[in-house]
C-alpha cells in the first residue's frame, strides 16, 4: 500500500511539474513574441515615436513669385508677417494653453481650438499655425510671455503686398489661408495648414507657377525645448514671376474714368488678342483678404449697391443692346436679306401682328439705309430686317464670333452669355420660338447675354475683318532671376468666312457713329486718331414710370464698343456702365478717356527746355469734359 500510494505521489508532481513547466514555458514564448513584435515588426514605429520626442521641425515658406505687367512694372510682390504657431509635443495642457493664448492676445478661443483639430494627425513635432497676420504688439506679447506659453512659436511668413493698392484687383485676386477641402485636392497634398493659396484671379489661375516650394529646418531640443542642434535644412525656392500682358498705366486710366459708376471696361489689342486694360469697378483692397478681413468693411462691400466683390467683366452677362446690331447687319449682308442701298421707312414704330415695337426715336429715323440706321441706331431698320433673317441665321453669325461660349481667357468662373435659337427654347422651357421674339434679338434684347469680353472680343473681330483672337492675360513667365520660362503667343480661336466688303461697310457705318453729324457716339471722337464704334443701351425691366425717377437698380445699362485707329486698327475697348441710362453720355466718355491714354502713351516724350526730367503726369482733367473737338455729342434714346 506505501510503494503504491508513493508511485502516485511521484505521478503527480510530475504532472504539477509538466504543468508549471508549460506555464512558464508559454509565458516566455510570450514574452518571446512581444519582443519579436516591438523590435522587429514596428521597430520603425518606434524608432519614429522616439525621434519626435526630441525633434522640432521649423517650416520656412517660401516666396511667392510677384505679378507685372507688360512693362515690368511690379504689380504684387510679397511682404513679411508673423504668424502664431504651437508644436503640439510641448503642450501638457492643451485646452489651458488655448484659454491663456485667447485671454494674452485677444483672440477668439473658439477658433483657435477649431485650427488645433484640424491639424491634428500630422507629426506632433510640426508646428501648427493658430493665428496668421498677427500685429507686432501681439508679437511683443508673445515674446515678453515665451517662458509661460510651452511650444509657442512665432513664424515669418511672407503675404502679399499690392504696390498699386486697387488696381486691377478683379484680375489680380488674392490670396488666403488654404482651406481643408483645398488640401484634400490633388496637386495640393503639400500644402499644410496656416499655408496661403491663390482664392482667385491670376493668383488662382496661376497658383502652380506662383507658390515656389517651401523650405524647413529639423531641430533637436532638449526637454525645455531648447535647440541642440540643427538636423537637416533645406531652403525654399522662390515662385516664377508671372508677366501680364495689360499696362497698369491704361488699367489706372480706365479705372478713374468709372468715377462713380460701377461697370466694366476690357481693352484688346485686335491684332493678338493681348488685353491690356482688364476693369471690373468698383474695386476693393485685396491686401485685406489675406487675414482677417475687418466685420465693418465686409459689411461695406455687401451693402454697396454697385457690387464691388462682382467681377464683371468676366462674370458679368448684359443684353448687348445696339452694339448687337453689328451682328445683325452683317448676318443681313451675308445672307443678301440686306445692301448698301437697301432702306427702310421708320416712323418711330413696326407693327408685328398685334404688337408694336417701338424705336427710341418716337418721332422716327424716316428713310434710312444701313450707314444711318448704324450712325443714329435706328430700332425700326433692323426689326424688319431681323424678322427676314429669322433668330437661327443671327445666331448662326453670332457664333462664327465664337458668342454664346467661354472665350477662355484663362480666369476660373468665366461666363458664357447667351445666343438664343428656337432650338435651344424648346430644350429650355418646351416651347416654340414665337416670330415676335426675333424682332428684340435684332437689337440686343430679349435673351441675348454677352459678357464683356465677348463684346471687346466682337468689336476686335470687326476691325481686324474676321479673325477672333482668343483674349489672354499672360505674357510670360520669368523665374527668380528673371529668365523667360515660358512665352505665350497669339492664339487664333477661328475666322468667321465673312466677305471682307460686309465688314467694310459695317466699319463705316461705325465711323459714321462716331464722326459724322448725328451719329449717337460723338462724345468718343478723337482729335488726333480716327474713331469708330457703337453705342447701345440695354433694358435692365421691360417698363418703367416715365412719371418719376427710375430706381437705380431698374435703371438701363449704358454700352460702348469701338475700336481705333479707322483705317489700321490697334485697339478695340468695350464699356459696361451698368445703370448708366444711355451708351453716349456715360460709356462714351470712358471710351474716349481709354483711347486717348493709349495713343497719348505712344507719342515721344517732350521735355521742357532746360529740363532733365518729364513733366509729370496731369490727371486733374476730368471724364466729363466736353469732347474734344468740341463739337457737341447727341445724347442717345432710351434704347441706345
Amino acid at each position: 500500500m506505501k510503494g503504491q500510494r508513493f508511485v502516485r505521489e511521484v505521478m503527480e508532481s510530475k504532472q504539477r511539474i509538466l504543468r508549471i513547466s508549460f506555464v512558464v514555458g508559454a509565458i516566455f514564448f510570450l514574452l518571446l513574441l512581444r519582443l519579436w513584435h516591438l523590435q522587429i515588426l514596428n521597430a520603425d514605429d518606434y524608432r519614429s515615436m522616439s525621434e519626435n520626442n526630441r525633434l522640432r521641425f521649423v517650416p520656412v515658406a517660401a516666396s511667392r513669385g510677384a505679378i507685372m505687367d507688360r512693362t515690368g512694372k511690379v504689380l504684387v510682390s510679397n511682404r513679411p508677417s508673423f504668424s502664431l504657431a504651437v508644436v503640439p509635443q510641448e503642450v501638457k495642457e492643451k485646452d489651458s494653453l488655448l484659454d491663456h493664448l485667447a485671454r494674452l492676445l485677444g483672440l477668439d478661443r473658439a477658433e483657435l481650438e477649431d485650427r488645433w483639430k484640424k491639424a491634428m494627425g500630422r507629426a506632433k513635432y510640426y508646428p501648427i499655425v493658430l493665428a496668421s497676420n498677427i500685429s507686432r504688439d501681439q508679437v511683443e506679447i508673445i515674446e515678453e510671455n515665451r517662458l509661460r506659453l510651452p511650444g509657442v512659436d512665432i513664424e515669418m511668413k511672407p503675404v502679399r503686398e499690392y504696390s498699386s493698392k486697387t488696381l486691377a484687383a478683379h484680375l489680380l485676386g488674392y490670396i488666403g489661408e488654404v482651406s481643408e477641402d483645398e488640401m484634400n485636392k490633388k496637386g495640393l497634398d503639400e500644402y499644410n495648414p496656416g499655408d496661403y493659396i491663390g482664392k482667385n484671379g491670376i493668383e488662382r489661375s496661376w497658383e502652380h507657377e506662383l507658390h515656389g516650394k517651401d523650405g524647413g529646418r529639423q531641430l533637436e531640443v532638449d526637454a525645455r525645448g531648447r535647440v541642440l542642434r540643427t538636423i537637416t535644412e533645406s531652403y525654399p525656392t522662390v515662385g516664377n514671376s508671372v508677366v501680364l500682358t495689360i499696362d497698369a498705366a491704361l488699367q489706372q486710366q480706365a479705372e478713374k474714368a468709372f468715377g462713380d459708376q460701377a461697370g466694366a471696361a476690357v481693352v484688346m489689342n485686335v491684332n493678338t488678342g493681348e488685353v491690356l486694360a482688364f476693369v471690373s469697378y468698383p474695386t476693393f483692397d485685396p491686401a485685406l483678404f489675406s487675414g482677417k478681413l475687418p466685420a465693418d468693411v465686409w459689411k461695406s462691400y455687401l451693402d454697396d449697391k454697385r457690387h464691388p466683390l462682382e467681377n464683371k467683366a468676366l462674370t458679368g452677362q448684359y443684353p448687348p443692346g445696339s452694339t448687337f446690331k453689328i451682328i445683325t447687319a452683317l448676318a443681313g449682308l451675308e445672307e443678301g436679306k440686306l445692301t448698301e442701298n437697301s432702306t427702310v421707312n421708320c416712323t418711330g414704330s413696326y407693327k408685328l401682328g398685334s404688337s408694336t415695337f417701338k424705336c427710341w426715336n418716337k418721332r422716327g429715323h424716316g428713310t434710312t439705309n444701313l450707314k444711318k440706321a448704324l450712325r443714329e441706331s435706328c430700332d425700326v431698320f433692323f426689326y424688319q430686317l431681323g424678322e427676314q433673317l429669322g433668330v437661327d441665321q443671327i445666331a448662326k453669325t453670332a457664333k462664327k464670333f465664337m458668342l454664346g461660349a467661354p472665350m477662355g481667357i484663362g480666369l476660373a468662373n468665366e461666363k458664357p452669355g447667351m445666343i438664343p435659337t428656337a432650338e435651344w427654347k424648346l430644350k429650355r422651357f418646351g416651347k416654340r420660338w414665337y416670330h415676335g421674339e426675333t424682332l428684340p434679338v435684332a437689337i440686343g434684347q430679349g435673351y441675348v447675354l454677352m459678357t464683356p469680353i465677348q463684346l471687346v472680343s466682337m468689336i476686335a473681330t470687326v476691325a481686324n475683318e474676321g479673325t477672333v483672337y482668343r483674349p489672354f492675360l499672360v505674357k510670360r513667365i520669368v523665374d527668380s532671376e528673371g529668365k523667360t520660362l515660358k512665352e505665350f503667343k497669339p492664339e487664333v480661336m477661328g475666322r468667321t468666312g465673312i466677305a471682307p466688303a460686309n465688314f467694310r461697310l459695317v466699319k463705316q457705318g461705325l465711323f459714321s457713329v462716331v464722326n459724322d453729324p448725328g451719329g449717337t457716339g460723338g462724345v468718343a471722337r478723337l482729335t488726333d486718331v480716327l474713331v469708330a464704334g457703337k453705342t447701345g443701351t440695354s433694358q435692365v425691366v421691360k417698363m418703367r414710370d416715365s412719371k418719376r425717377s427710375t430706381p437705380y437698380q431698374y435703371r438701363d445699362h449704358a454700352l460702348f464698343v469701338a475700336f481705333a485707329p479707322y483705317d489700321k486698327p490697334e485697339i478695340a475697348v468695350a464699356v459696361v456702365v451698368e445703370h448708366g441710362e444711355h451708351g453716349g453720355s456715360a460709356a462714351g466718355p470712358i471710351v474716349r478717356r481709354v483711347l486717348q491714354a493709349y495713343f497719348d502713351s505712344k507719342k515721344p516724350v517732350s521735355k521742357p527746355v532746360g529740363s532733365s526730367t518729364a513733366p509729370e503726369e496731369d490727371d486733374s482733367q476730368s471724364e466729363d469734359q466736353p469732347p474734344v473737338n468740341n463739337q457737341a455729342a447727341p445724347v442717345d434714346g432710351p434704347n441706345d
